[in-house]
């Protein structure tokens, strides 16, 4: 049985010592069942960085938050002073609120579990003779891995071959600069920073490819074991929650303050100091919205959770926040506004013109240059047709242009024996900077180079052209007309690519130059149908939309002008005319800003772009797909990784993911997060306003000497059932018709603003007054006693307090124009399930004897059971009323 501890020191052996070690062929790798008997014996190829906090760690951290101390002040008090059906209930309500918050905490950490399992990285691996995708966990000791630039490198690999690869080895080692590989059996004291033919886990591919042999998985692998001598860390809390942490803190030293002036305003006016303290005690119970923490935390994680169902994988909860507050995104052309299923259109041989369906025309096979195209599409080429086990064809991997050249070579060529017959030796690959990709291949007399790019880079390396089987020289003229070519396809919306090559008789010869060209092919790549309407809606949601690609610029026009972007010459920058970013004037400045289509563009093109906007204070959201990519989508706010064909490089750096690589995702997240930070405002000012009326209404009877006052008891009661249904229901609610009709908040906009204090103070007096009103006309204008019974006054407080909280959840609507039956909040099935289970809890405390009796409820009849009613639903009336007269939001 092979495991992790079976290779000491494999730097020091050649492959083939190492392959005979594993019981590996690096030809076929592993077959299915001796890959599941190892990952059986060796584990899952994952880094533990620590025990994960258990759930009776998340359930005792739920008593220490300041909420939670003031509460077991009450309850101390409480005991103190002999009340201890008080203390032991404000015990209760304790446990039973931490219990939710524990739930909900242990929810979270579920749902952010899986959100991260999903994120997971996945790795090339031969198994039965053909390669494959697994999931990077999945690795075990013996694998042949298949590496290339963009990768994230899954387990430590001896390098069996590779060309021109590089890796950056930063995270590991602390070596800036990226570090040449090679095959090469080194001495077997050699230090980690100096073993050029291994790749680490952790590491990322820079440059080139290569077959690796996994020596080491999991925590045996050089990362594992840096990550064994470190605890887990805590991630730091979002803006929002430290928001929430503040605010807490704040709202516990405002009641902490009033307390102490309720307890000095009443030792003046001479009262027991029995009555002082279970008044303060109340206040303390009364300004705690218990639900606020949990609730916030729940409402975040849900909504992560809704975003994944919609093909967005967001990484940390903070970035709802930012998304709510995005108004300009740079995305990328093709997979993104474009459907990304590639398909060659046409090519443009140099003796004709082929158009759609060349695979079926019968002019081809009698053109060598056509034999020399389809030759290097299949040898210049990393991707692959047959991915299964053997028994089907599985799903073809590699970048979606180079898949359709296999497809079109399959049709005439059988690429498999065209790739047996000439062996790869040496390659250059693609590089943003070069443009093109050059290899060199071994045949039986001699050598063929095969190189494939962008017209403009390859035709620098041309010398000749091969026309109707004969060798013409590439003079400027013929140049320029090649060029025409090429932007006459791209201005009618195709990808172009053009090819060339040489044969030699010398291994040692320079890959790009005297080149002969075969031909041009132009590649569609239709435009995603619900893109257009996806722009329509951020324009009108204030948000920017440009687009940034490496493309040619008038493929890049032509695809702005299908969906919707100003098209216009002056909208367009190419690259080439980009200088850089300390060397711009405030006119090119000013030209960059207003620009909405920028071609032909580089990586730290990109990054500057970035800068710029963000140095007008604008949210930038990224997209990015290469290695190259991780710097800018490192530096926006929001760097989206495509999820189908963006590199793990990309995917580790960026803060969102989209599974499906579509634009209307990025337009669905935005949507998602200022729904949800929407959702947080509502129930935040839902809690604070009920909670302030409870305060006020404590106040003004312990300030005014009225004959009756809430008790401890009862308010705890009240939030308990209002604090946390209600809620939850609220940030569930769907998003309102307006939400993306509004300019994007200021990254700085609080919780709670002026606008919403204002509201949260009325919402807060209109319930005191109807409430203190409903005490008065129901025992002392209705009541037939002259001095009706304290209990009395104090059961009509308590329940018209309550109905009116539980009712108030129908004020959170901020849509007035949508009407008050239609709006997103009366339309909320969850508001209603929790207004429902909230009354049936109310009325609760009256039919349950044990409650009654804890609660001092005395007997009501119908008349104060109407007062209380018909006063909630006025405080509901008054608010509403207030609302549309626009007094208040």
């Amino acid at each position: 049985m092979v495991t992790n501890d079976d290779i000491k020191k494999p730097w020091a052996y050649s492959a083939a010592e190492l392959l005979d070690q594993l019981q590996s062929n690096a030809d076929s790798g592993l077959s299915s069942a001796e890959a599941a008997s190892r990952l059986t014996s060796c584990g899952y190829n994952t880094i533990h960085t620590g025990q994960s906090v258990s759930p009776l760690t998340i359930f005792l951290r739920q008593f220490v938050s300041p909420f939670a101390l003031l509460l077991m002040l009450a309850a101390s008090f409480s005991f103190f002073f002999e009340e201890w059906l008080d203390g032991i209930a404000i015990l209760l309500v304790l446990v039973l609120n931490t219990t939710v918050g524990f739930v909900m905490e242990f929810q979270a950490a579920r749902a952010i579990h899986a959100l991260k399992k999903m994120t997971a990285i996945h790795a090339r691996v031969l198994r039965n003779g053909s390669l494959i995708s697994i999931p990077a966990e999945q690795v075990v000791p013996g694998d042949i891995l298949f590496v290339e630039g963009g990768d994230l490198v899954s387990a430590d690999l001896r390098l069996i071959s590779c060309f021109q690869l590089q890796s950056d080895e930063s995270s590991l080692t602390g070596e800036s600069l990226p570090v040449e590989k090679n095959t090469a059996v080194l001495p077997s004291h050699t230090i980690v920073p100096d073993r050029t033919n291994m790749l680490f886990k952790g590491s990322f591919v820079t440059r080139g490819n290569g077959y690796g042999l996994a020596v080491y998985t999991g925590m045996s692998t050089e990362l594992g074991k840096i990550a064994g001598m470190i605890h887990q860390v805590q991630p730091e809390a979002s803006p929002l929650e430290k928001k929430l942490q503040v605010f807490s803190k704040k709202l516990v030293l405002i009641t902490l303050i009033l307390m102490a002036f309720i307890f000095l305003a009443g030792w003046l006016q001479g009262k027991p100091l029995f009555n002082i303290l279970q008044t303060s005690i109340a206040l303390s119970v009364a300004a705690i919205p218990e639900g606020l923490p949990v609730v916030a935390t729940m409402a975040l994680a849900l909504g992560m959770m809704r975003m994944a169902r919609q093909h967005i994988l967001a990484k940390r909860l903070s970035l709802v926040e930012t998304l709510g507050s995005t108004n300009i995104i740079c995305t990328d052309k093709t997979g993104t506004l474009t459907e990304n299923q590639m398909e060659v259109a046409c090519v443009q041989l140099p003796g004709m013109e082929v158009p759609a369906g060349i695979q079926h025309h019968s002019l081809l096979s009698a053109d060598p240059a056509f034999a020399h195209l389809q030759q290097i599409a299949v040898l210049c080429n990393t991707a692959s047709l047959d991915t299964g086990d053997g028994s089907s064809p599985g799903t073809p991997t590699g970048d979606p242009l180079e898949i359709s050249l296999l497809k079109m070579a399959s049709f005439t060529t059988d690429f498999r024996k065209l790739r047996n017959q000439y062996p790869k030796i040496d390659e250059i690959p693609f590089s943003s900077d070069l443009r093109v990709m050059a290899t060199l291949h071994k045949k039986e007399n001699g050598y063929y180079v095969a190189v494939k790019g962008a017209m403009e880079a390859l035709l620098n390396s041309c010398d000749t052209v091969l026309k109707n089987g004969t060798t013409e020289a590439l003079i400027p003229g013929r140049k320029n007309n090649w060029l025409k070519i090429a932007e006459k396809m791209a201005a009618s919306g195709l990808r172009t690519l053009a090819f060339a090559f040489k044969e030699s008789p010398d291994p040692s010869t320079d890959l790009l130059s005297g080149l002969t060209l075969a031909g041009i092919a132009g590649f569609s790549d239709p435009v995603r149908p619900e893109v257009i309407s996806a722009i329509g809606e951020c324009q009108s949601a204030g948000i920017r939309v440009v687009m940034v690609t490496g493309d040619h610029p008038a493929t890049a026009r032509e695809i702005a002008r299908q969906v919707g972007l100003p098209s216009h010459e002056h909208d367009i920058i190419h690259g080439d005319a980009m200088k850089p970013y300390a060397g711009l004037t405030i006119d090119e400045k000013q030209k960059w800003l207003s620009a909405t289509v920028f071609a032909r563009v580089t990586p730290e093109q990109k990054l500057d772009l970035v800068r710029l906007y963000q140095e007008q204070k604008m949210i930038v959201g990224m997209t990015g797909d290469g290695v190259n990519d991780a710097p800018a989508l490192t530096k926006a706010d929001i760097g989206i990784a495509m999820g189908r064909r963006g590199t793990q490089v990309a995917q580790e750096v960026a803060d969102m993911i989209l599974t499906d690589d579509a634009f209307s995702s990025i337009v669905s997240a935005i949507k998602q997060g200022r729904t949800i930070f929407s959702n947080i405002r509502r129930f935040v000012v839902y809690l604070l306003s009920g909670n302030l009326s409870e305060l006020v209404i404590i106040a003004t009877a312990s300030l005014l000497n009225l004959p009756f006052q809430l008790f401890p008891l009862q308010i705890l009661y009240i939030n308990l059932i209002t604090d946390v249904l209600p809620a939850l229901a609220l940030g569930m609610t769907k998003a309102p018709p307006f939400i993306m009709q509004r300019k994007p908040y200021a990254s700085q906009t609080p919780i709670v603003d002026r606008k919403r204090w204002i509201a949260i103070f009325t919402y807060a007096s209109i319930m005191t007054l109807t409430t203190i009103s409903a005490v008065y006309i129901a025992c002392y204008l209705l009541s037939s006693d002259i001095t009706p019974p304290a209990g009395h006054a104090n059961n009509m407080l308590f329940y018209t307090l309550a109905f009116s909280q539980v009712v108030h959840v129908l004020n959170m609507s901020f849509d007035l124009h949508s009407g008050f039956f239609k709006s997103s909040v009366f339309t909320n099935k969850y508001v209603w399930y929790a207004i429902i289970c909230c009354i049936s809890l109310t009325l609760a405390s009256w039919w349950v004897p044990i409650f009654r009796k804890a609660l001092n409820i005395s007997f009501m009849d119908w008349k104060y059971w109407t007062v209380a009613v018909i006063a909630a639903l006025c405080s509901l009336v008054l608010i509403q009323w207030a609302k549309r007269m626009r007094w208040i939001l």
